[in-house]
């Protein structure tokens, strides 16, 4: 990877974090890592960061991890 495509990838991460903050960014960066190993080998990189971004997206929004049932709502009293 070269050095515009890792500040794109890192630009991605700073968005997928902000996108998703009730997620660890451990998982946020497994996800992120994932779809970036499908375009290893790839000749062509110049949409490289935009494919990933979109696969990562994706694979956050449906993921197990995340509650849709718990997001945004208050914790109950104690």
């Amino acid at each position: 990877m070269d050095v515009s495509e890792a500040q794109h990838i890192d630009a991605v991460r700073a968005r997928l974090y902000r996108r998703n903050p009730d997620l660890h960014p451990y998982v946020v960066d497994e996800t992120i890592d994932t779809a970036l190993g499908r375009f290893d080998g790839c000749p062509i990189r110049d949409f490289v960061p935009l494919l990933v971004e979109r696969a990562a997206t994706r694979a956050l929004d449906t993921s197990p991890i995340r509650s849709p049932r718990t997001e945004h709502q208050p914790a109950a009293p104690m």
